[in-house]
């Protein structure tokens, strides 16, 4: 790269965000795993690394929404799974991290999973991305068409040759972006299952198929990198990477608590490390809270694009980043299930209002319960939710209810319906096996 166009783009970094599909918070070498990461761990060691990171949402397509708009699930009105027959996605009225970036000059670009809707009016291209290769819903899901912007180039999509084929078009982009500030936003479909690995890696781990796929992520993450340094933006660009949940039926919960679809910590605190060199320290990690909500207005700070009309749920997280702060003042955070805010995060402390009457894994309607008491856990203290703590914190658990029901007035008002008609609920008049009480906008 010219020294000039360098210059010229040192005020504006390029932004690398690469997330994993049903990854656990203990599943790299830098969060304790046994499986193989050397370099996403090398990331971790030139970066910093979360320890207290959760996405929006348990399940993929709320949790994308809200990466990608910085805004609770409920605002964008994308509250579950969504699947190919759907015909919704990301409304016009949202604005996406992309479509916030190409207003500072920025070239964008999705490849991998997208989910968030698959008719043509809601495909990346519809949605700021500059190109688009991917499949447009979970790889799990059929059809299984692989495109490229609009058009389907593949279909069936060969599963085993998904993360290659990927990190191509990643590489080539990189190269071909680099006169201009861009971001790219690298959406695995691994480790979701079904796990595929391409022959290059299939099979070759001890720790089974899971490994397998994990390593060839972690190797796809290599080629990034190496891509970046040849094209001389290394030091000029910030990767992140991070899963949009906890694991479903494989992979480490870290010894949290709870899976995927849960709103225990092992269903949403996820792995996060971000590089930058020469802006984010090395080696450094924090205990500080942080959210998937808190990128969008962090990119708009670092590229100095103005941010979204819309009121955002995020905050920005730079400060604590580039190490300048060890924690930073932000909203209490809400975990979501669908329209029902189940709990909530203040600091230290998160406090658990209500739960389903079965685990998602279980077939039939669930329906949401209020606890018979708050449950108040100390997350700094006891992060796999053992020991409720409410009865020593009253005034706590007060505070943060209070607190809840205020945030929560601000959201659209089925979500406020679907809190009041939980908390009018006793626990004894709804049978188990109960189906669940629509809520209808």
């Amino acid at each position: 790269m010219p020294a000039a166009a360098a210059r010229g783009q040192a005020s504006r970094p390029n932004i690398v965000l690469i997330t994993a599909d049903d990854m656990g918070y203990g599943d790299l070498g830098c969060y304790g795993s046994h499986l193989t990461t050397p370099n996403l761990d090398t990331m971790a060691g030139e970066g910093v690394r979360f320890r207290h990171f959760c996405s929006a949402s348990s399940v993929c397509s709320p949790s994308r929404a809200a990466l990608l708009t910085g805004r609770y699930p409920a605002r964008s009105g994308i509250t579950r799974v969504m699947f190919p027959f759907d015909t919704y996605g990301i409304p016009a009225t949202e604005t996406t991290i992309p479509q916030m970036l190409k207003t500072a000059g920025y070239r964008t670009a999705c490849f991998g999973k997208w989910h968030l809707g698959s008719q043509r009016a809601f495909l990346p291209t519809e949605r700021g991305f500059d190109e688009y290769f991917g499949i447009p819903h979970s790889h799990d899901m059929w059809p299984r068409p692989l495109m490229r912007n609009t058009e389907i180039v593949e279909d069936p999509a060969r599963l085993d040759m998904l993360t290659q084929r990927f990190t191509r078009e990643a590489v080539r982009f990189i190269g071909e972006a680099k006169e201009s500030p861009f971001f790219l936003y690298f959406a695995h479909t691994a480790p979701h299952i079904p796990l595929e690995a391409s022959s290059s890696f299939k099979g070759k781990s001890p720790l089974g198929r899971y490994s397998d796929v994990v390593r060839e992520m972690d190797w796809s993450v290599g080629e990034l990198f190496s891509a970046l340094r040849e094209n001389g933006l290394d030091d000029n660009t910030m990767v992140l990477f991070t899963s949009d949940n906890g694991p479903w039926y494989q992979g480490s919960r870290g010894g949290l608590r709870g899976v995927k679809g849960e709103t225990y910590e092992g269903g949403m605190r996820v792995p996060m490390v971000a590089r930058y060199p020469g802006r984010i320290p090395k080696g450094a990690a924090t205990n500080a809270f942080a959210s998937a909500l808190d990128l969008l207005p962090t990119f708009g700070r670092l590229a100095g694009a103005a941010l979204p009309g819309q009121p955002l749920d995020g905050t920005d997280i730079w400060p604590l980043l580039s190490g300048q702060q060890d924690s930073i003042d932000r909203e209490m955070f809400l975990y979501f299930d669908g329209l029902h805010a189940q709990c909530a995060r203040l600091g230290r402390w998160k406090l658990h209002m209500s739960r389903y009457d079965t685990p998602p894994w279980l077939p039939g309607g669930r329906v949401n319960l209020p606890l018979p008491r708050p449950e108040l856990y100390d997350m700094e203290n006891d992060s796999e939710e053992d020991y409720d703590c409410a009865a020593e914190n009253e005034a706590t658990v007060t505070d943060m209810r209070a607190r809840m029901e205020r945030l929560l007035l601000t959201l659209p008002a089925p979500v406020m319906s679907a809190w009041r008609d939980t908390m009018r609920r006793r626990v004894e008049d709804t049978p188990i096996g109960a189906p669940p009480v629509e809520i209808k906008p």
